[in-house]
């Protein structure tokens, strides 16, 4: 679980740097658990190459963890319309990463995932 204020000022902080380390991680721990998925490897070389991808595809991947379990995924690809094109109005992104970094939070809670 991260914090989502902590991540997103270790974004500011890194000058965007940390964006590499929390796609490869999230992709990595949602493959672990799930054994489908993308990875953290193929993650992170997609997050080099084409970046603009990984609001969509990460979004999709915590929606699908919900639907494994039979819930209604509280984000989805779609919701990676608020980081592209939501980048013009200045806080896409931020109302992207609230909701997904969100969903993926409250899905480890309930997994019984405590914040470290």
């Amino acid at each position: 679980m991260r914090g989502t204020g902590v991540s997103i000022l270790l974004a500011v902080v890194t000058f965007g740097i940390y964006q590499y380390v929390y796609f490869f991680q999230v992709h990595e721990e949602m493959k672990v658990h799930t054994g489908q998925g993308i990875g953290g490897g193929l993650a992170l070389l997609l997050t080099f190459l084409v970046g603009i991808c990984m609001p969509y595809l990460t979004a999709h991947e915590i929606g699908e963890m919900y639907k494994r379990r039979g819930e209604q995924p509280p984000v989805s690809a779609i919701t990676g319309l608020w980081y592209f094109p939501g980048i013009f109005i200045l806080v896409g992104p931020l109302v992207w990463f609230v909701k997904t970094n969100g969903a993926l939070n409250r899905y480890w809670e309930s997994q019984g995932v405590t914040r470290s």
